[in-house]
């Protein structure tokens, strides 16, 4: 096994392994003990718990038996029915679960070589950026000679216990996992990015094509190895756990299993005909029992108007076993939220869409010094809020759609002094300037396209489409003053430049005291051109923009065969000479050589300009013969001393 990047309690698998097969004893993890401590922090089971090693509880254990399912799993006395559902999603894909439980056959119950059984195990959990190795001996919790908690309906099979138990080490305490989130334990099973759904919002329910349109998403999802989780949400603490009508369980994790276009009726004599199609999606609850009631449950009629072949091949059960089929519709009906997790494809050897992944690991940080602070709250806090970290990247394609993951470090190790709760957490996505390599301190042209939910989840996920151009995005907790690690990613379809931006202004050094430094700053926006060209010419000219200051150029991307465009192109400058005008160009595009169009000149100083101007485009030397005479409409956005930021 190659070496993970981390390990948790800094525990070395194999070390401790070969130290425990040298001296002929079973691992016991200090780390981890087998007492109190390790099963809660504030308050102790109502039953009495022994510690309990796999062959004290059977005669022949074993990590799997007949292979892994989502069958396997049984919550126990825990009220970690989300992480179980997790379980459930995770044992539908061997790519992923292998990950997990990392060499599972060189760590399975070997009979022929019974002293090479040491008592020790290891899994492996996503966290914030890094794959933890987590070492666990082999006493489980029991009451009775039975497991207590997450438990197999096969009596000598352990692997969902122990994995339980790893994780419960990482949250602190068995007492850390009563309560959570399934989109969070997907998350640290495979590193992937969650969506959360609200089906009782927006018009999932009313509305077929967006239903449909749902549909074709999960099922997308579905079959490029995403995993799916769902639940109702109660209106009240006495609401949960609460059944409907219809069986379901209110506050209650459940694992999608399998999505189908499944075929009912008869299909038509000719061999190419096609039977009518159901959108159908099958549940699995944790609990092992307790199935939906309605439209095609396990024996209800329904089933009748499907072929036995197809019965066979949805591997269609009838008995209480926890998993059930039910409609789309139904599924949309009933279910208030669903958490969908993308296993984004980032490998460009693949027939599938590939996305280019970037991320940064990034801190929210208390200091008394505004430029150092680097906590500010939300947008709400309008004087701390750029206190904030900032990160810039580049939209290349004309529009493109972006994929942003906010995850904040995992709290739940904190349960035990009394904290151990999510911080809100959220982001805002600003365009800014094409030339932008400073921190923002103040909204002086910058649009704000996009606010994130702000939400007291461990993970913000959003999809947006934006236009072409250079963004800042500015991941922030609700409040100020809060102090917490996170990780940004962001899924691009092209490469997006994607870095944090750490200077507030351009340095002083001995360059620029010699050859002078920036003394003010300026903002200028490009906002339309109209009626440019050259005369006689067949079609518009392939227009762009080129903005001149100093010895910086900023040029606009290309809008082609048009006499008028909308640029809405925007650019900073930091200048030494502020007596130098500023020359905004338009230029024709074309294959040998680009032809000048015409430009105009803004004063060296020009002052802040709430309103746009339409200046008229002049030639090198007055009108050129050969062009029409255009208009460009400009703002200056504002002329600052550099002093101010």
């Amino acid at each position: 096994m190659s070496s993970p990047e981390k390990r948790l309690k800094n525990q070395n698998y194999l070390e401790l392994k070969k130290e425990c097969i040298r001296n002929g004893k079973l691992f016991e993890d200090p780390e981890f003990p087998a007492s109190d401590e390790s099963l809660f922090f504030s308050k102790a089971p109502e039953f009495r718990i022994e510690w309990k090693r796999p062959n004290e509880l059977c005669e022949d254990p074993c990590l799997f038996v007949d292979g892994i399912s989502s069958h396997d799993l049984h919550q126990g006395r825990l009220g970690n029915c989300w992480f179980v559902a997790a379980c459930s999603c995770l044992a539908l894909r061997k790519v992923l679960w292998t990950k997990v439980i990392p060499n599972w056959k060189k760590q399975e119950w070997d009979p022929k070589r019974p002293h090479r059984y040491a008592g020790i195990f290891h899994f492996q959990f996503w966290c914030l950026g890094d794959w933890i190795d987590v070492v666990i001996d082999d006493r489980l919790p029991s009451v009775d000679g039975n497991l207590v908690y997450c438990h197999s309906n096969v009596k000598n099979e352990f692997w969902s216990a122990l994995l339980e138990k790893a994780y419960a080490k990482l949250a602190g305490s068995y007492e850390a996992l009563d309560g959570g989130n399934t989109a969070d334990a997907i998350v640290d099973f495979t590193g992937a990015v969650t969506e959360s759904f609200a089906l009782d919002k927006g018009h999932y329910r009313t509305s077929l094509n967006e239903q449909t349109k749902l549909f074709e998403d999960l099922l997308k999802v579905f079959r490029t190895g995403g995993l799916i989780s769902c639940y109702i949400q109660p209106f009240s603490i006495s609401d949960m756990e609460t059944v409907t009508p219809y069986g379901l369980v209110k506050g209650h994790a459940y694992s999608v299993t399998a999505i189908k276009k499944m075929p009912v009726g008869q299909r038509n004599l000719c061999c190419f005909g096609n039977s009518n199609k159901l959108f159908m999606i099958r549940m699995r609850n944790p609990w092992g029992n307790r199935e939906w009631k309605g439209a095609w449950s396990d024996e209800s009629e329904e089933w009748n108007k499907v072929s036995r072949s197809e019965k066979a091949a949805l591997g269609l059960t009838v008995e209480d076993d926890g998993e059930f089929w039910m409609t789309f519709e139904d599924w949309c009906s009933n279910f208030s939220h669903a958490d969908v997790c993308w296993i984004l494809n980032t490998s460009y050897l693949s027939c599938y869409k590939t996305w280019h992944k970037e991320e940064v690991h990034g801190t929210w940080s208390k200091n008394t010094d505004p430029l150092l602070n680097r906590s500010g709250g939300c947008f709400n806090h309008k004087t701390t809020f750029f206190q904030n970290p900032q990160y810039i990247f580049e939209v290349r394609k004309e529009e493109d759609e972006v994929l942003i993951s906010l995850q904040q470090k995992d709290q739940r190790t904190y349960k035990k002094d009394g904290k151990g709760n999510n911080f809100v957490i959220g982001f805002e996505i600003f365009k800014v300037e094409l030339n932008r390599e400073y921190r923002i301190h103040k909204l002086s042209g910058q649009e704000n396209v996009v606010t994130s939910p702000f939400i007291n989840l461990r993970a913000v996920f959003l999809r947006k489409e934006l236009k072409q151009g250079k963004y800042v995005i500015i991941p922030t907790t609700y409040q100020p003053g809060i102090s917490s690690n996170f990780i940004l990613r962001l899924f691009t379809d092209k490469p997006s430049k994607f870095r944090e931006l750490l200077l507030d202004k351009p340095k002083v050094t001995c360059w620029s005291l010699l050859c002078g430094y920036p003394q003010r700053v300026t903002q200028v926006l490009v906002r339309h051109v109209e009626g440019v060209g050259r005369q006689g010419q067949m079609e518009g000219p392939n227009l762009y923009i080129m903005i001149k200051c100093e010895k910086q150029i900023v040029c606009s991307s290309v809008h082609k065969k048009t006499n008028s465009a909308t640029f809405d192109i925007q650019a900073i400058f930091f200048r030494k000479n502020i007596s130098e005008p500023i020359c905004i160009q338009v230029w024709d595009s074309r294959i040998m050589y680009d032809q000048f169009l015409g430009q105009v000149l803004l004063p060296g100083s020009p002052s802040d300009s709430k309103e746009e101007q339409s200046l008229q485009l002049q030639g090198r030397h007055g009108h050129s013969e050969e062009s029409m005479p255009g208009q460009i409409t400009i703002k200056v956005l504002s002329s600052d001393d550099l002093l101010e930021l």
